[in-house]
């Protein structure tokens, strides 16, 4: 006697309500290289992560009208964008660090082109973006979205009465990585302001030598010379990083 799979409306309506949660999490948390893949590889992944999560998919009722079902849309579009911004935040701890002092140190001059959005970039933004696309992976930042993702199924269900703390979670991390990230810049500021300090008094000693073109030169290997002895420390503070980070997605989804 030959089955048939049935989908009833309600099951369908949850696979609908995951897909979108789904969906806007992976539009808006930062996952290194996400914008090179091709779209029919991220359609695909994200059609799997929402099968994956079946056991976990709500039942609501069948009946519901399209305001509500607008409404529910948008509740799962604030939910992708409080994590986005949370996974961001640690991202951004070397990106702002190096975009604190890459003006003083006269990297503003040079540019490229980032991998990651195919613009065109400062020097030290792009390798601040790609240490830290490094230690998203390494350190397995992406195995706690997903793990986050999957608490968020459990504590409210997609079309469930959500009350979420985000703008207190959202300025807690948000100080948390700029504290981390002026941390690691401040000693290259002050390497810059050493240099610039003891460029004007020998300008201001002999007026007759010219420093401007030496000035550049000097800022700029002082600042990169900075930069490589800080480089230990820069998985210690993406570790931190990483509390702040988890720690914040729990609270989101408790």
């Amino acid at each position: 006697m030959p089955t048939e799979a049935r989908l009833d409306a309600s099951s369908l309506l949850g696979f609908l309500l995951v897909l979108a949660r789904v969906s806007v999490m992976f539009v808006f948390v930062p996952i290194p290289g996400s914008r090179a893949v091709p779209e029919t590889a991220r359609v695909i992944l994200i059609l799997a992560l929402t099968i994956a999560l079946y056991p976990l998919w709500p039942r609501p009722e069948a009946a519901v009208s399209a305001g509500l079902l607008v409404l529910w849309i948008a509740v799962e579009a604030a939910f992708g964008l409080a994590a986005g911004l949370l996974v961001g935040f640690a991202s951004e701890i070397f990106v702002f660090a190096v975009q604190a002092v890459a003006v003083q140190a006269g990297f503003s001059y040079a540019s490229a082109i980032d991998p990651s959005s195919e613009a065109d970039s400062g020097v030290l933004q792009i390798i601040g973006q790609l240490t830290a696309n490094l230690f998203f992976f390494l350190f397995g930042m992406h195995a706690v979205v997903l793990r986050a993702l999957a608490r968020s199924l459990e504590v409210f269900p997609p079309g469930a009465a959500v009350q979420l703390p985000a703008a207190e979670v959202l300025a807690g991390a948000g100080a948390a990585m700029m504290q981390l990230g002026l941390r690691l810049s401040l000693p290259v500021a002050a390497l810059l302001m050493l240099a610039d300090v003891t460029l004007a008094l020998i300008g201001r000693i002999q007026s007759q030598l010219q420093l401007l073109s030496l000035a550049f030169p000097i800022k700029m290997l002082g600042a990169l010379a900075v930069f490589a002895a800080l480089t230990p420390l820069m998985p210690v503070l993406y570790r931190l990083a990483m509390r702040h980070t988890t720690r914040a997605l729990f609270e989101l989804v408790r």
